[in-house]
Formats: structure tokens, C-alpha cells, sequence
């Protein structure tokens, strides 16, 4: 039976309970909120997680280590996974209200936040949300058309010799790439295209390894030398003092947004739990911990190989996407496959992000007008081969003036690690750290001024501090490269 899809009072899509499953053989395959039972593992959560997680913030992991150099790159790396891992084990309790392993399930970071703190604090998590939502799909804009480009210029490097100049522009693959977002937006029901996911974490995986067996050969390679440190780049040498600081802080920056897990995680309990993934005994909780335990390490050893192994392989001029700043020239076919890996994977992880978005706005506006015509009337087209497809004049318009602004937003500010390190940093704070550590201790009742409070509230504001010099340090790299960028000038921001 089909499955069907409303509003929830979050504002996001969940599947609800099917139809007809009141007695009989059906309560049998029902779980206690009355939705088909969840059948998932621990393997299953975590494959969701270490697919979901490993991305496109993997791509700059080898710069952040050149800045931060061989003792402060892996600590801070370590550092974020551990920091990551416990507030997720926190999350996972938060799951169910007002216990742990019981009570009524929440499907959605909102109506956690609504079930357990409440208030303006809702409006704030929404906010902090929805704007990394939008954040990502900006960066993911830039990104895949920087690997559509890099596609043009290997070939070009092949042909021409690797001192040529093969300048290419941005601005006509980021036009190609919204012209796809364009048409998969207009997707009515994009939860049946599931094998667009799929497909995007395989490529994530293939173009992550490509990267990483090409960095290992070219470490192994005879003839290879090139300048490490235990501090990264040197001042005077590589970049003067003020560049040091401003790109060590960007570089922590590039980390949080490698490590943006927390509104990954939360989108993943929310499919795993709503969407009989998770099943119990054992409680959710407790298995969503032990997926997340083996998530993060999986993913922090990944990490941390690519970031080494590719410092290792580029020294203190290590590029800012060490797949598309061309320290590999050759072999040019397979630098080729993982550009094109990347273009795939970005195109159905954009779907992924903006959905929420696109629900959300939706519902709000179904909800202030709902007897308006233009954003409520569906009109029934046949497209041969597809079958019948409702068009809806407001759907279509919306959505696609949002692709069109996040298109018109990469286009201005076109820079790479900027735009990873400014969007890490803004979100990794609330969603990663303040909002699991506040739900805890409401959930736990912890007393004001324990030894408990005090250690949880020291390690929110460390956080805090973190994300916000990493911000302003993304923020300075943002000034620098507008002041040197020639918009109409093709050049290269990788």
C-alpha cells in the first residue's frame, strides 16, 4: 500500500501510519505509535550515517592540515570527533519525551527542541536549521560546478601541458547545475527517488578514495619532496603572520563543516525512527549511540587519513580542494572520474538539503492562505512515459526562484573554503553543541550550578568561542578573496 506523507506541526514531511493496520495481523507489524515495524540494526544506522556524513568537507581537509600542521591538524580533527560523538550520544536520548526509552517520539530537530526546551528557543533552531540548510546548497552549488570546471581544465592540462594556462570560467557550469536543481525540484514526491541518494553516497565514497589513493601515489612516487611542518605553513616563508592566523581559523572552520553532523544525524533519526528503519528492543536510544559510535570513527579515521596522506602528498602548498586545484594532473582520466563523481553526488545531495526547505515554506504558506488557488490547485498532466504529474503553479515558481538565488549567491561569492569554513562555523555550534548539551540537562533535570552543569556549560561556551573565531576567520579569507576577484574575468577559486 502506498505510503502517505503530511505535515507534522514542524513543519517537515514524515510518513505517517498506513491505513487499515487497526486489528488483526496488522497490529502485529505495527510498533507503538501505530507506523509499519522498524526492522534496522546498528550496521544499517551506521552505513547511514558514515554515507551521509563523508562529503564535499573532505575535499579541503588536506589545506586545513597544511595551516594547523602535524600536532594541531590531528588533534583538532580528534578533538571535533570527540566533541561531535558525545553531544550525538545526548541527541539520541532526546529522541523520545519525556524519557530516553520511552514516552512519545519526536521526528524532526524542531519538535525535539519543542517537546524538551520550547519557546523562542524553537523559532532559534529553525532558524539555525534552515539557514545551514540554505547555506549548503549555496556551497554545494559552488562546489559541483568547481568539479565541472576542473573536468574542462584536466583535459585541457592533458593536452596543452601542465604550465598552460586553461582558465575556465565558473559561471557557465553553476548556471548548468541550477538548471538540473531546476527540474529535480519540480519533483513533487522526491522521497521515491531514493536511488538518487544511493547514488550519491556511492559517489561520495569513490571520489573520496580516488583522492586519497592518488595522494598515497603520489607520496610513494619517486622524486617527491616537498615542505612539512609541525606548525604547518611558515610564517615568512609560505604566509605572513597575519595570513597565518586568519587561515589556521578558517581551517577549523573547514573541520566543523566537515563534521556538520548533528542536522545530518537528526535528518537520518528522523528517516531511521519515522521510517521503519531502527528497530525495538533493544531502545532506539541505545542503538542510535553504538551507530554513532561506529559513524564517527569510521569517518574520523577516513578523515583524518585524507587529511594527512594529502598533506603529506602537497606539504604547506597543499590546495584549497586537493581534487580540483591540480596537484594531480595525471592520470587526467581518472582525476576526470572523481570530478564527475562529485558533480553526481552534489546534484542529489542539493535535492536532499533543500527538501526540507521546500516543505517548509510550502507548509507555511498552505497553512496562512489555504484558500488560495494559485498555491493550493494541482492540475493533472500526462507525460508520456512518466505517467501523470500534478502541476502546481506556486510549487514551481517558489522552487524554482530558490535555485535561481542560491545560484545568484554562488555566483558572487565563488570561493571554496571560505564558504565551507563560514557555513562549519555557524552551524556547528547550535545544532552540534548547544542544543543537545540544553535538551540534556532539561531532560536529566540537571541542578543548577552541579559539577555536572558547570562542566557541560564549560564545554558549550569553548564551543561557542571556537565557532566563533573559526567564523570571523572565514570571514577575513571571504574579504580577501572578494578584494582580489575579478567577476567577469575567467579565473580559478579552488
Amino acid at each position: 500500500m502506498a505510503s502517505e506523507f503530511e505535515k507534522n506541526s514542524t513543519n517537515m514531511y514524515v510518513e505517517q501510519s498506513p491505513k487499515g493496520l487497526e486489528n488483526g495481523q496488522g497490529q502485529k507489524n505495527v510498533d507503538d505509535d501505530g507506523r509499519e515495524k522498524r526492522t534496522g540494526t546498528v550496521l544499517t544506522a551506521s552505513a547511514h550515517i558514515i554515507t551521509a556524513v563523508i562529503g564535499s568537507g573532505v575535499l579541503s581537509l588536506a589545506w586545513a592540515m597544511a595551516q594547523l600542521g602535524w600536532v594541531a591538524g590531528p588533534v583538532i580533527l580528534f578533538l571535533f570527533s570527540f566533541i561531535t560523538y558525545f553531544t550525538s550520544t545526548l541527541l539520541a536520548d532526546c529522541y523520545r519525551f519525556p524519557g530516553p526509552g520511552s514516552g512519545k517520539r519526536n521526528y524532526s530537530y524542531m519538535e525535539v527542541v519543542r517537546s524538551h526546551l520550547g519557546g523562542f528557543k524553537v523559532q532559534l533552531c529553525g532558524i539555525a536549521q534552515y539557514g545551514n540548510l540554505v547555506g549548503i546548497t549555496i556551497g554545494y552549488t559552488i562546489t559541483a560546478s568547481i568539479s565541472m570546471k576542473a573536468v574542462v581544465r584536466s583535459n585541457c592540462f592533458h593536452k596543452e601541458g601542465h604550465e598552460a594556462s586553461c582558465t575556465v570560467s565558473n559561471y557557465p557550469y553553476m548556471v548548468i547545475f541550477a538548471i538540473i536543481q531546476i527540474i529535480l525540484s519540480q519533483i513533487q514526491n522526491f522521497h521515491k527517488l531514493s536511488w538518487l541518494s544511493i547514488l550519491a553516497a556511492v559517489m561520495s565514497f569513490a571520489y573520496s578514495l580516488i583522492g586519497l589513493g592518488l595522494s598515497i601515489a603520489k607520496v610513494a612516487g619517486a622524486g617527491h619532496h616537498v615542505k612539512t611542518s609541525l606548525t604547518g605553513t611558515i610564517v615568512g616563508v609560505d604566509v605572513s603572520g597575519s595570513q597565518k592566523v586568519w587561515r589556521c581559523l578558517q581551517s577549523i572552520g573547514d573541520i566543523a563543516f566537515a563534521y556538520a553532523f548533528a542536522t545530518i544525524l537528526i535528518e537520518i533519526q528522523a528517516r531511521i525512527f519515522a521510517c521503519d528503519t531502527l528497530r525495538s528492543p533493544p531502545a532506539e536510544n541505545k542503538v542510535m549511540k553504538r551507530a554513532s559510535l561506529v559513524g564517527v570513527f569510521t569517518t574520523t579515521l577516513f578523515y583524518v587519513l585524507c587529511g594527512t596522506i594529502g598533506y603529506a602528498a602537497f606539504g604547506n602548498n597543499a590546495p584549497g580542494n586537493f581534487l580540483t586545484g591540480f596537484g594531480f594532473y595525471e592520470p587526467f582520466w581518472l582525476i576526470d572520474i572523481a570530478n564527475v563523481c562529485i558533480a553526481i553526488h552534489l546534484i542529489g545531495a542539493y535535492q536532499v538539503f533543500c527538501q526540507p526547505i521546500y516543505g517548509f515554506v510550502e507548509g507555511r504558506c498552505s497553512e496562512k492562505w489555504p484558500d488560495n488557488k494559485f498555491i493550493k490547485s494541482q492540475h493533472d498532466i500526462n507525460i508520456p512515459w512518466f505517467g501523470v504529474y500534478n502541476l502546481n503553479y506556486f510549487r514551481m515558481l517558489w522552487r524554482t526562484i530558490y535555485v535561481i538565488i542560491t545560484a545568484i549567491i554562488a555566483m558572487i561569492f565563488p570561493f571554496f573554503n571560505a564558504i565551507l569554513g563560514l557555513i562549519g562555523a555557524a552551524s556547528f555550534y547550535p545544532l552540534t553543541v548547544y542544543f543537545p548539551i540544553e535538551m540534556h540537562i532539561a531532560q536529566r533535570k540537571i541542578p543548577k550550578y552541579s559539577f555536572k552543569w558547570i562542566w557541560l556549560h564549560i564545554l558549550s561556551w569553548a564551543c561557542l568561542i571556537v565557532s566563533l573565531v573559526a567564523a570571523v576567520g572565514s570571514i577575513e579569507g571571504l574579504t580577501q578573496d572578494l578584494k582580489t576577484y575579478k567577476p567577469f574575468k575567467p579565473q580559478d577559486q579552488d
